[in-house]
């Protein structure tokens, strides 16, 4: 099988020096996709006449599409059309169709049409002209050798007019191209290393036209699997006994093999049991409670959350002892566990969530040293606990605590639905 491969070129200074975020290689690749072509590289490169030259060189052999964007404005910096006439032994021209839009462009806005303005609609001779309804700087397709170039503005809604109503449409003519499939499966509470030793056999009697990627992270791994054929349905059909092979092995580690996150996998589980949850927060200060409300419609099950930071908050609020505080501290197993079933009895609800830690850089100690986080979740009658240990970076040490604290609430929840 043939498959079709693209690179993609940004232009620009200011994408070199990090004064612009580049968000076009990522919507490029995802488009191209979609039609089954293979983002192989990107690159970036500055106005730097010879370093575009050599970066178009180098990606015709490679690719048989380089999808190139910016450095089409008016001013001497841009120099992309020059560049690419150099490329192809060319010259520019006013193309009338580009002029006759960018003077209309400006008029309707009531503004002096210049010979700089005017100087935009000069695209290389032996092109085609790529119409920009959306701005000033047109698009333009080059063949060579059976190879595609295709230059646009980097203007996000300018690259994003062209590709979708000139360059995927030409691509799609152009090329046969075959379908892919991305199925992501996302596990939680296993290493990657861990993992691949568990699935290796599963792994290596892939069929060829299927790839694994491991992609880890926050205490997660999201399994791609990726697939190539020129029949959807044959290909579809495929990857879903793949999956089915996959589930028992590592069905305690799987969330979701639809690519949904573990709020929203823990969302649906709950509205399916017509059951509630609340939290009790400490050294997550409230991103568990944000996690649970960043999913429309949490409302259905999440009541609510009380960020007890001090040990009065756990005493007044969620009735946590004070021997139990004096004799154990704030991160213990003993004090997570009264603080979950503090929270479920005053918010009146099935589950409740408790974390408490020392999320850094600093306040550990030898007994407890920085990362030393206590997590809970009881349904009233059961409680289960989990101690985690990880390092000093405050903001990854609150993110890994809260995605670590849904999984111990969906591993009770999924016990208790065997």
């Amino acid at each position: 099988m043939k498959l079709i491969f693209a690179e993609v070129i940004t232009i620009g200074d200011e994408i070199l020096y990090g004064q612009i975020t580049d968000t076009n290689t990522k919507w490029i690749s995802e488009n191209l996709d979609k039609i089954g072509i293979k983002t192989k590289r990107k690159s970036s490169v500055g106005d730097d006449r010879n370093e575009i030259l050599s970066i178009l060189n180098e990606s015709l052999q490679r690719a048989d599409i380089v999808l190139i964007t910016g450095g089409l404005g008016p001013t001497k910096d841009d120099i992309t059309k020059k560049t690419l006439a150099d490329f192809f032994d060319d010259h520019l021209v006013i193309n009338p169709h580009a002029e006759a839009f960018i003077r209309q462009f400006f008029e309707k806005r009531g503004r002096e049409f210049t010979e700089i303005n005017r100087q935009q609609a000069a695209i290389p001779s032996r092109c085609t002209y790529l119409h920009n309804a959306t701005g000033t700087a047109p698009g333009m397709w080059f063949e060579k050798d059976g190879k595609i170039i295709v230059s646009m503005p980097g203007v996000p809604v300018e690259m994003h007019f062209l590709m979708e109503n000139e360059v995927l449409p030409r691509l799609k003519k152009r090329f046969k191209l075959p379908e892919i499939i991305h199925q992501v499966i996302r596990t939680i509470g296993l290493g990657e290393s861990f993992l691949a030793e568990k699935i290796s056999d599963w792994e290596d009697s892939l069929p060829e036209n299927l790839k694994l990627a491991y992609l880890p992270s926050f205490g997660e791994v999201k399994l791609r699997i990726t697939g190539v054929d020129f029949d959807y349905k044959k290909l579809r059909n495929q990857i879903d006994d793949e999956v089915k092979k996959l589930v028992p092995i590592i069905n305690d580690f799987i969330y979701s093999t639809d690519n949904e996150n573990i709020e929203e996998a823990i969302g649906k589980l709950l509205i399916q049991k017509n059951q509630k949850v609340s939290v009790a927060e400490s050294c997550t200060g409230g991103y568990l409670s944000h996690l649970f409300t960043s999913i429309p419609g949490s409302s259905a099950y999440f009541m609510g959350g009380i960020v007890s930071y001090s040990n009065e908050a756990k005493m007044e609020v969620l009735k946590v002892k004070q021997e139990t505080l004096t004799k154990f501290g704030a991160v213990s197993e003993e004090t997570v566990k009264e603080m979950a079933i503090g929270a479920k009895n005053l918010l009146k609800t099935d589950y409740s969530i408790s974390t408490s830690g020392i999320a850094g850089p600093d306040g550990g100690t030898h007994e407890k040293p920085v990362g030393t986080v206590w997590l809970a979740v009881t349904d009233g009658s059961e409680t289960l606990t989990k101690k985690l240990t990880l390092g000093n970076q405050r903001l990854v040490n609150i993110q890994y605590s809260g995605k670590a604290a849904l999984n111990l609430l969906r591993s009770m929840i999924n016990k208790e639905s065997r």
